[in-house]
């Protein structure tokens, strides 16, 4: 009989733990049983002012956590061992979800790792919309970066409904995370990396197995969001009209234009704010309506769009719990729910 409570534990609550347990507490078929971390910081303190449960993520953390004014409520050994945690979702920093992969092993207790992990620590790679079946029932998986989403969702679309002969991604990186912007970065450069194809192309083969694609990737001194630049050879002659339909109909991808004063990085992170969601967070990823163009011969496509780099995988860490416990068996069920309850919209306006 398939649990219609799931029991979330979220263990490291930073840029994406505290915006997973978020998501979590809007699904009605899932219970946030707390949170786990490290350290007493402003964010682990405002968690616990929220209510929520914190443990210490390590036995030895325990006793400076408490000392910092926080209320701990034991361990994460300790939790899983009560059998109150059906999934934990890994949002420890990368690396650091593969040491952590024996502890969920030894209770029996499925995990959602993040896209800092290898694809060799779940053996499963996952964005709802391309491989949600090939994640049910399994104990882990690993949820893609936000880069790596972005692209199965906009080019895996496009390998779907009309099919890709080979794709050519340039990626424009963010430098740092927001959060992070005091301690590193780089100021007034472009930093490439110098490894073609970038990590992102390989990363994208994990969940659609069969797409021919490699990508580049470069630093920018700025701290908002990827930008992305794809050039896609098609099976198949299309059209312009043919594109822009496969990205209207694909969830969690909307269309933005320049016309509306959309013209950068800076206005989409503005119009994220301005729908008025918790941390201004976008799930969707926004494809610059004026930039899909194809070939004179109908074989290629060029399209524009930006990842917002905190929150795009937000409603795939959902789908991956639902997939886990079989919550649901259908994708589309899945991300119908998910989707619901986050506000996830097809159009802005």
């Amino acid at each position: 009989m398939v649990k219609t409570n799931i029991g979330v534990l979220v263990n490291g609550y930073g840029v994406i733990g505290k915006r997973v347990a978020d998501a979590v507490l809007r699904q009605p078929d899932m219970r946030l049983v707390g949170v786990a971390d490290v350290v007493a910081d402003w964010r682990v303190k405002l968690a616990a002012v929220r209510g929520f449960p914190v443990y210490a993520s390590v036995p030895e953390r325990a006793a400076e956590m408490a000392k910092r004014g926080l209320r701990v409520e034991g361990t994460l050994e300790e939790l899983l061992r009560s059998g109150d945690v059906d999934v934990v979702v890994d949002c420890a920093p990368a690396g650091v979800g593969a040491k952590n992969r024996g502890l969920y092993e030894r209770y029996g207790v499925k995990a959602v790792f993040q896209g800092g992990e290898k694809h060799e620590v779940a053996g499963v790679s996952f964005v709802a919309q391309r491989n949600y079946g090939e994640a049910l029932g399994k104990q882990f998986v690993r949820v893609v970066s936000c880069n790596t989403t972005a692209i199965c969702r906009v080019v895996g679309a496009i390998h779907e409904k009309i099919g890709v002969r080979r794709a050519r991604v340039v990626i424009f990186r963010r430098a740092v995370d927001v959060w992070e912007s005091s301690r590193t970065g780089i100021m007034n450069t472009v930093v490439p990396e110098l490894r073609v194809p970038s990590h992102h192309g390989p990363d994208a083969q994990t969940v659609i197995k069969d797409l021919d694609i490699v990508t580049m990737a470069a630093k920018g001194s700025h701290n908002l969001y990827h930008l992305h630049m794809a050039m896609i050879e098609t099976r198949s002659r299309v059209t312009l009209e043919d594109v822009v339909r496969v990205v209207e109909e694909e969830p969690r991808v909307i269309f933005v234009s320049g016309e509306d004063g959309i013209d950068g990085l800076n206005a989409i992170f503005e119009l994220s704010r301005d729908l008025g969601r918790p941390r201004g967070d976008l799930y969707e990823v926004p494809v610059w309506r004026e930039s899909i163009s194809v070939s004179r011969d109908g074989g290629e496509v060029y399209l524009i769009w930006a990842t917002p780099n905190e929150s795009n995988v937000i409603p795939e860490n959902v789908d991956a719990i639902r997939a886990l416990t079989e919550l649901e068996k259908e994708a589309r069920a899945s991300i119908s729910k998910t989707d619901g309850y986050l506000g996830v919209v097809k159009s802005v306006y």
